[in-house]
């Protein structure tokens, strides 16, 4: 977790994209990664329907729901290595009902995921300020709204 933020090589392999419309270029979803690595990353970016979320957040979590994003990590060094599962039609809701555009949702979901994969959680106070914060600091840069606000 230490060293500068974005300045991170990441391997990145994307599942999934041809599934759904309107999904951003591999390179942007690949530059989203990178902007939330600090350090050597290896990321499987997975984009997946209601039934594949639900019943990998029911196997591995015991919430029989499909949700939003999932990151399970690997191994944290030397090199950070994590699938990250983000749920695509769960992520258009959640745009929608936010008035948020689907793009600016679906960064801070692949920047939320990264920093799962390295290590960054929420379940303390001080540990959720800390990760919101990069978050905020990483979606600031895309010219994206404080998803927190």
């Amino acid at each position: 977790m230490a060293g500068r933020r974005g300045s991170a090589t990441a391997a990145v392999s994307i599942l999934g994209s041809r599934r759904f419309k309107g999904i951003p270029a591999r390179s942007t979803l690949v530059r989203w990664v990178r902007m939330a690595a600090c350090g050597r990353v290896r990321i499987a970016l997975v984009l997946a329907g209601r039934r594949q979320a639900r019943a990998l957040n029911r196997r591995y979590r015991r919430r029989d729901y499909a949700t939003n994003v999932l990151t399970f990590g690997y191994q944290l060094a030397p090199v950070a290595q994590a699938d990250i599962v983000i749920c695509v039609p769960v992520a258009r809701a959640e745009a929608k009902s936010r008035g948020i555009a689907m793009r600016a949702h679906l960064a801070h979901l692949v920047i939320h995921g990264t920093l799962h994969a390295q290590g960054y959680d929420h379940v303390r106070a001080a540990d959720a300020r800390r990760m919101q914060q990069l978050e905020i600091d990483c979606l600031a840069r895309l010219r994206i709204a404080d998803p927190y606000a």
